[in-house]
């Protein structure tokens, strides 16, 4: 099977640079899935679990945030706020995050609604990859 060139940064730091094989994530619209030689293709990713292939058949499941995916001319480039593998992710600082955003929520007055939806989207992005991936 062929491969392509793949690169998975975030602001702090450079997560995989290599060759993939296969890669799926999550969209605003849905699941993807990416193959060599596919299509040009730009999307925005929704925190949630993404997977990788690399070229040694070494299976990558890690917790991905909002980001950005480009892909063409068979190199793919993943650039988002970030990404943890499931040994990783701090499970009781995703429940603390989890609690204070919904809290937020409940309390409505004073607080930025949108922002504490999406600090919960998160939470709860890393607690379901984490319980997948134990």
């Amino acid at each position: 099977m062929s491969t392509f060139k793949f690169t998975l940064i975030t602001p702090d730091k450079s997560v995989f640079s290599g060759n993939a094989k296969k890669f799926k994530s999550t969209s605003l619209s849905g699941q993807f899935e990416i193959l060599p030689n596919h299509g040009r293709f730009i999307t925005v990713t929704k925190p949630g679990m993404t997977e990788f292939v690399d070229e040694n058949d070494k299976v990558y499941k890690l917790f991905t945030s909002t980001g950005v995916v480009e892909f063409g001319n068979n190199e793919l480039t993943f650039c988002c706020d970030a990404a943890e593998l499931p040994e990783d992710i701090d499970i009781e600082r995703a429940e603390e995050a989890k609690e204070r955003a919904e809290k937020r929520i409940e309390a409505k007055d004073g607080v930025d609604i949108t922002r504490a939806q999406i600090a919960l989207t998160r939470a709860l992005a890393r607690i379901d990859v984490s319980s997948k991936l134990k």
